[in-house]
């Protein structure tokens, strides 16, 4: 009995050996736990390597605010009768006199077609002059029409008409059915409304971000928050340009996960729970589930708040750690939020190098079989 242990404990402490010497110049998909805790702050490095707790979760847990200003919230609907730039009317005008200053003997009333109105929100009325027609209903404008002739033509009556208008309209482009030039029309008041005119959106509305440019002005919501929180369904105006796009925040999978990628966000709020699931969760054979870090270069008002200073200054390079073994990981996994551009990047487990190391030297033999033949079995 002890001729086979003191046969097998050569091969055996060989193989040790081997494998402990190969492992350290053995390939890896990055650095170790133990490399990266060494180049925190606190070991003279350039990142403060911090362990996540609910505290930590709390500090950092910062999702993008979208929303509109008051100036887009607080304007009114456009009614039907309002008259905008771009619009075209029709006049006509009748003169209680047989020979008045428009009609002629064989009529009495004069009709003026297709009077548009011009970009400064005028339109030209012989004998009346220019008239500021925008933002009148056609029945204020007949009555400002009226007093003006009337100082030159006894009793005139005036009927102000709306052939069309080219003022009143928005584009909406993007991720929507059918892009295009629409008009602001009765049932096409609202955001919401537009869009669906526009045969609504074609992308994931979980992602899905709406943008309302008006002149110098732009505001930006989550497709979502028009149907959760009314007052975004904002009120449109002439010349309004609608975005819908995709969320286009991404973070970095890196080590020892299923892939290793740029990754789009697929929800708003990203936990790293929800992050390591999406690009497939961990390696079994591979990830050491005690070496889960996510870094970002944190804005130094939250860095103060997880570190408790107040004397950093700029963006500090902050190195988070998940331990998904211990009792409350999985939990504050699921609460710590992930950020545009955070780099996720998992350790290889210790065994991770130790099979390798077998396998370089066993040479495609499993180890039971390499500790045979080294026995001279």
């Amino acid at each position: 009995m002890n001729s086979i242990s003191n046969r097998w404990a050569k091969p055996i402490a060989l193989l040790a050996v081997l494998g402990l010497v190969a492992s350290c110049a053995l390939p890896r998909s990055g650095p170790s736990k133990s490399q990266i805790f060494a180049g925190s702050v606190q070991n003279d490095g350039d990142a403060f390597v911090v362990a996540v707790n609910d505290r930590v979760t709390r500090a950092t847990a910062v999702v993008p605010a979208l929303g509109f200003s008051d100036g887009f919230k607080s304007a009114s609907r456009l009614t039907s009768d309002t008259i905008r730039p771009g619009d075209v009317l029709g006049l006509t005008i009748w003169e209680n006199v047989d020979d008045g200053l428009l009609s002629g003997e064989a009529s009495n009333s004069t009709p003026l077609e297709e009077v548009q109105v011009d970009s400064d929100g005028f339109i030209f009325v012989p004998y009346a002059g220019r008239v500021r027609a925008s933002g009148s209903t056609p029945n204020q404008l007949r009555q400002e029409i009226t007093a003006k002739l009337e100082e030159q033509t006894p009793d005139p009556q005036v009927e102000v008409r709306r052939l069309a208008g080219d003022g009143a309209t928005v584009s909406v482009t993007g991720s929507v059915g059918a892009q295009g030039v629409f008009p602001i029309e009765r049932p096409t008041r609202t955001l919401s409304a537009m869009l669906a005119q526009a045969g609504g959106i074609i992308i994931e509305p979980e992602i899905a971000q709406v943008t309302v440019i008006r002149g110098r002005h732009k505001g930006k919501i989550w497709y979502q928050d028009l149907f959760q929180h009314p007052e975004l369904d904002v009120a449109l105006r002439g010349g309004d340009r609608i975005l819908v796009e995709e969320d286009d925040r991404t973070f970095t999978a890196l080590g020892a996960t299923q892939s290793q990628a740029r990754v789009p966000f697929e929800t708003q709020d990203l936990s790293a729970l929800e992050a390591i699931a999406q690009i497939g969760g961990l390696v079994s054979s591979a990830s050491d589930p005690t070496g889960v870090f996510v870094l970002r270069n944190e804005p130094a008002e939250i860095a103060g708040q997880v570190l408790g200073r107040n004397d950093l200054q700029g963006a500090q390079r902050m190195v988070y750690v998940l331990n998904l073994t211990e009792p409350n990981g999985l939990f504050l996994a699921r609460d710590f939020v992930i950020r545009d551009e955070d780099t996720l990047y998992v350790t290889e487990a210790p065994y991770a190098q130790w099979t390798k190391a077998i396998s370089l030297i066993s040479g495609g033999l499993t180890p039971f079989a390499n500790v045979k033949t080294l026995a001279g079995s």
